[in-house]
């Protein structure tokens, strides 16, 4: 048997098993689309020869393909770590509040504030129920933006999807309390992997704000790895507006893949900022499809990394229409031996003109051992557009810390604000109060644990 195979065959009797539990209670339609997901899986595998594959060049997924993760057998009470969720993940009681424990919707957990998420006919419900009950354009929308047969992540996603968040806002409506998606791991004393599956719809003219958050807890006496393998597709109508955040808050032993897919329509606005902390090896795979003249999405990122942890950032915005514009702004915060990857890709392509796409990758070293690659790109083909980008890294200004300290301030309280301020730019992008606050004592609280070593000494 082949290295490959044997990768493969780790997760092959859990397909199986899953196959037929599910089987009499899934539409024909989602069966066969498994079983398709299944076998592209085995075509393509994971992507670790990375010899001239540049999504993958810098980023080593061995160690995911080489463990044997398992499904999570044991249904663990969500009371037991409701406590700890309100203190690991956003949380708001005004907010429609999803809650998944280890892969499967927790009832108890959540909080669906159904005087709005029953408005009308919006619909806020957990994936697995929509299916059961046979929710309106659910087979039209599923796997319709994430490619899966190109991508053996979102591949391997499919097969397995089974369970999730589907959040459908119709033509003209408005969504006034921000719907909370909690994916929370649960680690016990076996290596597990869970298939978080996000679906959002909105449609012509409507308005949504939406929040993703993954989190992990200690739930046994060991601490084992564990393997989240996100995906989440998006698509906005004509003239709709939505607000996206997204959270990653794994535990340090964690492996986090996260595939993002985003269609957008004609004058439709899309927001987005991605916050990520935590995890050994963490991937941001997150693509914009500008479909329609007008479009514009903005999108931002924070993340900070410590220790030997590696995050990769792989942002791709496609613009496929006239008049369409992007922002794109992502800030790295790195410490210790850790490593980070940030590849900014914008298409503009050759029909599309009076386009106005920038990027910018900034990012801050606290240790002569981290390290940072930066490839922001532009592929333009029409020539009536406005379009930059750059890439900086550097370290605490030894200006700044001197007039801080100047004033009173020790160098430790005076490095942490620098830092600390050097963060807020990104979170002060966060239209939600509550979610702003937690992640702003999220990050200082974080800073600290750092280790920071000043003007990049080891």
């Amino acid at each position: 048997m082949t290295q490959t195979a044997t990768k493969i065959s780790n997760y092959e009797a859990d397909y199986q098993a899953i196959r037929e539990q599910r089987a009499a209670s899934n539409p024909a339609w989602l069966t066969q689309l498994g079983d398709q997901a299944w076998t592209r899986f085995t075509e393509l595998g994971f992507p670790t020869a990375r010899r001239g594959n540049e999504r993958w060049k810098y980023t080593n997924v061995a160690p995911i393909a080489n463990a044997s993760f398992g499904l999570s057998s044991d249904l663990v009470a969500g009371s037991d770590h409701e406590s700890e969720l309100r203190r690991a993940a956003p949380w708001d009681d005004e907010w429609i509040n999803l809650v998944f424990l280890d892969g499967r919707f927790s009832k108890v957990l959540s909080n669906l504030n159904a005087s709005d998420s029953g408005n009308g006919r919006i619909l806020v419900n957990n994936l697995a129920e929509a299916i059961n009950s046979g929710a309106a354009n659910l087979e039209q929308l599923l796997a319709k933006h994430v490619k899966f047969q190109e991508d053996g992540f979102a591949a391997l996603n499919t097969a397995f999807l089974g369970d999730g968040a589907f959040v459908q806002v119709p033509d003209g409506s408005v969504l006034q309390s921000p719907v909370n998606l909690i994916y929370l791991t649960s680690t016990s004393n076996q290596p597990t992997v869970c298939y978080p599956r996000t679906l959002v719809a909105v449609g012509k003219g409507a308005q949504a704000t939406v929040i993703e958050s993954y989190v992990g807890i200690k739930s046994g006496a060991l601490n084992p790895e564990y393997f989240t393998n996100a995906v989440t597709e998006i698509s906005l109508a004509e003239g709709a507006i939505l607000d996206h955040y997204r959270v990653v808050s794994e535990a340090k032993q964690a492996f986090h893949v996260g595939t993002s897919r985003i269609s957008q329509g004609h004058d439709s606005v899309f927001s987005s900022a991605s916050f990520a902390i935590g995890a050994t090896l963490a991937r941001n795979d997150f693509e914009v499809l500008l479909d329609g003249p007008g479009a514009s999405c903005n999108l931002n990122g924070l993340y900070l990394t410590a220790d030997a942890q590696h995050m990769d950032n792989l942002i791709s915005i496609d613009h496929a229409q006239p008049h369409t514009s992007s922002q794109l702004n992502y800030k790295g915060i790195l410490d210790g031996k850790s490593r980070a990857v940030f590849g900014g890709q914008v298409l503009v392509r050759k029909d599309a003109q009076k386009v106005s796409a920038h990027q910018s990758d900034k990012n801050l070293l606290l240790s002569s051992q981290a390290e940072v690659d930066s490839k922001p790109s532009l592929l333009i083909y029409a020539d009536d557009v406005q379009c930059g980008h750059g890439a900086t890294a550097g370290h605490v200004d030894k200006d700044s810390l001197f007039y801080l300290r100047s004033r009173g301030l020790d160098a430790d309280t005076a490095s942490r604000m620098l830092v600390h301020a050097f963060a807020r730019e990104v979170i002060e992008t966060v239209k939600v109060e509550p979610l702003k606050q937690f992640l702003d004592e999220l990050f200082l609280e974080a800073i600290p644990e750092t280790g920071l070593k000043l003007g990049g000494a080891a």
